[in-house]
């Protein structure tokens, strides 16, 4: 498949974003740092810094090196959980951050406080009910995450494909979907069911530029079907990859652990001994259904632009589609 220079694609996403493509790369904890967020912005989409796993000074350096690697706009990814998120903020605001996508948490805490700085606030949801109140929280966009995604995740196990449809009927301001996406055939059928543009985070884990160990990169591109399960349902739900770890964590829910067990199992740095340091054994491997169907590392440009040119092809494909 060739690729080539698309125009602008127009929607209230790419117009919310000023993006040439509505294509937002997710902020994913120890995968998505300045590098991968300006290159990913660079190449015509929304890059996203995770801060889930920062200190706020570590937060505040890698807005200011992606504020140096690109001049288009960018955003943060801002669990709501995170223990300082005070702090996070205060950085937010002193770099002048416009664009801030806010998961695990309630919207009203911090919607209007981002807002009354100026800032442009989306929120992740895994149901109906949280995405009615996120818009009256007043977000400026939704994410509709099913539970294919990677990382931490929603309990009703609702697809993207049946939750899409579910909240574009139910909200009136801008939809993305995530969940399951890493290719513009998949981006075709999500804005088919009334997405307006698309958050992928397992295909950019699997970038040059991601901040992921080359180890678990290369565990991701060799994932086969049906490697990832939804786990720890007691605590957060984590979509997981098998390993050590993840059968540790199979065994101990299927004889009852308690939640204190399965928190002491869990310990401190899983995700980071895992996702960042490359100890797949041990570390717990955050990541997507999709990736069953990642097969090669690549820069982030190429793989924006794949997406892209998959999608318009498909979209051709299906023009030329007629009902005789």
């Amino acid at each position: 498949m060739s690729t080539q220079i698309y125009p602008r694609m127009k929607n209230r996403i790419s117009a919310l974003f000023k993006i040439q493509y509505p294509i937002v790369q997710a902020g994913m904890i120890w995968c998505s740092g300045w590098k991968l967020a300006s290159a990913v912005s660079n190449a015509g989409g929304l890059g996203l810094i995770g801060s889930g796993s920062m200190y706020p000074e570590i937060l505040r350096e890698h807005i200011q090196k992606c504020k140096a690697a690109t001049s288009r706009p960018f955003g943060v990814n801002l669990p709501l959980l995170y223990p300082d998120i005070d702090k996070h903020v205060q950085v937010i605001v002193e770099e002048g951050v416009s664009i801030v996508f806010t998961s695990a948490g309630n919207p009203k805490t911090w919607t209007d406080i981002l807002k009354s700085n100026g800032i442009t606030v989306v929120h992740v949801v895994s149901n109906l009910k949280f995405a009615r109140k996120a818009e009256d929280a007043g977000a400026d966009a939704i994410v509709a995450e099913g539970f294919e995604a990677g990382g931490h995740n929603g309990r009703e196990e609702t697809t993207t494909l049946c939750l899409v449809p579910l909240i574009r009927e139910a909200i009136h301001i801008p939809l993305l979907a995530a969940g399951g996406i890493a290719t513009g055939k998949g981006m075709l059928a999500v804005m088919a069911l009334g997405a307006e543009g698309v958050q992928i985070g397992s295909r950019f884990v699997a970038s040059e530029e991601s901040s992921a160990h080359l180890n678990f990169k290369d565990r991701v591109v060799h994932a086969a079907e049906g490697e990832t399960q939804l786990m720890l349902k007691q605590l957060t739900p984590v979509r997981l990859l098998r390993n050590d770890f993840f059968t540790e964590v199979a065994l101990a829910e299927q004889r009852g652990a308690s939640r204190e067990e399965l928190t002491t199992l869990l310990g401190r740095g899983r995700a980071k001994a895992g996702m960042f340091e490359g100890k797949l054994d041990e570390g717990e491997l955050e990541i997507g259904q999709v990736s069953a169907v990642i097969r090669e590392i690549l820069p982030a440009a190429s793989i924006v632009q794949e997406i892209i040119t998959e999608y318009e092809e498909a979209r051709c494909n299906l023009l030329a589609l007629k009902l005789e």
